[in-house]
């Protein structure tokens, strides 16, 4: 066995040093996960008694090494239920990251691209129309999933794209309007989902619960969200916690090209479209 160097009557090899590293890694990830919610201090204090266990045991307090002992069998169990909303979202975003999400695996194709054939103008035309009369909006694209927990949690649609459908929908009167719209499969799925919030606390303050909502969203899944500020009017496009604001007509169409088909060329427009994308 090779060692480094040594530290008084301790031995350090490279192994412990890449065991230290990693395991620092995974502390910060976890910090950065759990920053700016409650779940932060109560895992503060579970490390906290932790500590004083192994500190217990170690001064050889029997009595107190057995009640915290009795507490810590039991602390992988209580973990799980207390931090449970946070592990689901670390395990979507480990998911979110694997080599079997992308399209093609060592050039194998493991799903059928369906957003090829999606039309983008129904989307633009609703836009333009939503954000000139100030009324807020929420679309996501789904890509490498789904998203059938986010479709369950609102009303199922599954009906054919169209502008006028979009209207209503978001329509101020319309039961639908407060939520999201899921298009999957080149189909409206549902309406009026409900979105995780990012608990980002680097958001700006001009970003109400459509942005938090879109930012929390694309932090865990590879979807696109496109949103439409009621306050402002503006149009804005999310994806990977990243929002891309005060959109036109033709940026939002290059966006979309750009981000679901994974162009960054300007996309030919049709004599039909030319009145929607030269806003």
């Amino acid at each position: 066995m090779t060692f480094l160097f040594t530290i008084g009557f301790l031995e350090i090899e490279l192994l412990d040093i890449i065991d230290i590293l990693l395991v620092t890694a995974l502390l910060y990830q976890l910090y950065k996960l759990l920053t700016g919610s409650v779940a932060l201090k109560i895992f503060l204090g579970l490390l906290s008694i932790y500590l004083l266990y192994l500190v217990v045991r170690a001064a050889g307090m029997e009595l107190l090494s057995i009640i915290l002992g009795q507490f810590m069998g039991v602390g992988v169990l209580a973990a799980i239920i207390l931090f449970q909303p946070e592990i689901r979202r670390f395990l979507l975003m480990i998911g979110k990251t694997t080599a079997l999400n992308h399209e093609r695996f060592w050039g194998f194709p493991w799903r059928r691209d369906t957003t090829e054939k999606l039309s983008l103008t129904p989307f633009i035309e609703a836009a333009k129309s939503l954000a000139a009369k100030n009324t807020g909006a929420l679309i996501v694209f789904a890509k490498s999933s789904e998203l059938k927990y986010y479709a369950e949690s609102g009303d199922l649609i599954d009906a054919v794209i169209s502008k006028r459908l979009l209207m209503s929908i978001f329509n101020k009167n319309s039961p639908l309007h407060d939520g999201a719209v899921i298009i999957a499969n080149n189909r409206i799925k549902a309406a009026r989902c409900i979105l995780p919030v990012s608990e980002n606390q680097e958001i700006p303050a001009s970003m109400g619960l459509r942005h938090r909502a879109a930012i929390g969203l694309t932090e865990i899944t590879d979807s696109i969200v496109l949103v439409v500020s009621e306050e402002t009017g503006q149009v804005a496009l999310v994806r990977n916690g990243e929002a891309f604001r005060n959109l036109s007509s033709a940026d939002l169409r290059v966006k979309l090209n750009q981000f679901l088909f994974d162009t960054d060329q300007r996309p030919t427009i049709s004599p039909s479209e030319k009145s929607v994308s030269a806003a």
